[in-house]
């Protein structure tokens, strides 16, 4: 409990809050709760805890009194597994080319859950997607060495790494970068005065009438998305309507709108421009640079919306030669160093992943925890802010957190006591409900989750 408390601790000053606000925490539970040698854990308890907290303590200068936010590591931890089921089945989450795969020096880890990056690594390795098995891709790949392919995918902007030790991964040049960011920043991008949000009565949920603006698609950015929507703001997620998404986002769309914006064209463009006007934060998760060349930077966003909080996700960061490279959750663990560690503490002679993707899930309550934290120094202060996280920054900080002597012995916990199913427009939806209980305004979804297109692009 006191690793953790630390931990809160130390996101509250990376975001400038009040220390007195610190005593409204309440966090029980040790590490290790699921088989792992790191502190899955303390990383999801503290993450939760903080996106909470600074979600009150903007309540608090609204003129909300602070409430007391206790978080239990185990279902911290559980809810960072991302469980779900629709009408009782588990639904397919890793495309059949997805996963690790052996080559002539080391290994591989391919992300082919989307058709286009499937098949252009498959043609990488010389074979036809419309007839390609797992066999031919895994005999293919014996004849590669795992850097060429890995530099030869990401020519191609595919989603593929080698598998790295830390130390490996530390002597790369994006290793050496990766090291010199902190874990988050907050970068204030313009003057404006503070953006009008109501007054909050007591029984008011911390973040009502706080618009959110939710531009990501990939686990970590809805996860953060959601925990806003947790806390009574209200989210709408925005999506093209040609682009694909995975099944998790029936669970990560609880809570939320669910609008389609195509940008593009001009009208989308325009559509876009009118739902800024009126929001208070702008998450987004595409490939660095993707909005900015539609004209929705940082700055284009700060000069039209002055004051608005932006937050943007990356897979490895702002700086280094990677800073521009695609990205997922299994990529980053399998390249810069945690599979192998966790292999090497099995002893089984072969890579592990963690028990889930926790990158993305600390990273997306990060992204909530960063958004009400920016939004309480905009109230404050004024000014347009930027909040910048990334996987592998995030990845960094869980690695800085320890190792547990042991921890693969730890049996997984039971999840059926933290689970609830609700009706959703993909069907009866199992999943683990908010761990972070607030003592005065309950965190949940008061919108189901429901497909894109649903919802009108207007507030």
């Amino acid at each position: 409990m006191t690793a953790s408390f630390d931990t809160l601790a130390s996101l509250w000053r990376i975001a400038g809050l009040p220390g007195d606000a610190l005593s409204f925490a309440e966090l029980t539970g040790h590490d290790p709760v699921f088989p792992s040698t790191f502190a899955i854990g303390t990383a999801a308890q503290s993450t939760i805890a903080a996106a909470a907290l600074a979600a009150c303590e903007l309540a608090h200068a609204r003129g909300a009194p602070r409430q007391r936010v206790a978080v239990d590591m185990t279902h911290a931890a559980i809810e960072c597994t991302g469980h779900f089921t629709l009408d009782g089945k588990e639904p397919q989450t890793w495309g059949p080319f997805s996963g690790l795969y052996r080559t002539a020096d080391g290994y591989v880890r391919i992300h082919a859950n989307f058709a286009h990056h499937q098949d252009g690594a498959l043609r990488v390795l010389g074979l036809d997607p419309a007839t390609a098995t797992r066999a031919d891709a895994e005999r293919a790949l014996a004849g590669w060495r795992a850097a060429d392919f890995e530099e030869a995918c990401a020519q191609r902007g595919l989603v593929v790494t080698m598998l790295r030790r830390f130390g490996e991964w530390d002597a790369t040049p994006q290793g050496r970068a990766l090291a010199a960011q902190p874990l988050m920043t907050f970068t204030r991008i313009g003057d404006a005065p503070p953006l009008p949000l109501a007054p909050l009565a007591a029984d008011a949920r911390p973040l009502s009438g706080v618009r959110v603006l939710d531009l990501t698609r990939i686990l970590a950015g809805p996860v953060g998305g959601r925990a806003l929507a947790a806390f009574g703001a209200d989210v709408m997620l925005v999506n093209s309507p040609h682009l694909p998404n995975i099944s998790a986002i029936a669970d990560t769309s609880r809570g939320k709108r669910s609008a389609h914006v195509d940008l593009r064209s001009e009208d989308g463009r325009a559509t876009l421009w009118r739902l800024i006007d009126e929001a208070h934060v702008f998450s987004q998760g595409y490939r660095p640079g993707g909005l900015a060349s539609l004209g929705f930077g940082p700055q284009a966003v700060a000069a039209r919306r002055p004051g608005i909080v932006q937050v943007s996700l990356t897979a490895y960061g702002t700086q280094g030669p990677w800073a521009g490279r695609r990205g997922f959750d299994s990529l980053v663990q399998t390249a810069i160093g945690f599979n192998a560690a966790e292999g090497e503490a099995e002893g089984a002679g072969k890579p592990r992943a963690l028990p889930m993707q926790m990158l993305d899930m600390a990273t997306g309550f990060l992204m909530a925890f960063g958004a009400a934290a920016a939004l309480w120094k905009q109230q404050r202060d004024g000014g347009s802010w930027h909040v910048e996280v990334s996987l592998a920054q995030t990845g960094q900080w869980l690695r800085g957190l320890g190792r547990i002597e042991d921890g693969l012995r730890t049996a997984r916990p039971n999840i059926a006591p933290f689970l609830e199913r609700v009706p959703s427009g993909f069907g009866e939806l199992e999943a683990v409900r908010p761990s972070a209980q607030l003592a005065r305004t309950p965190a949940g979804y008061e919108r189901p989750s429901v497909p894109p297109g649903t919802s009108e692009a207007c507030w």
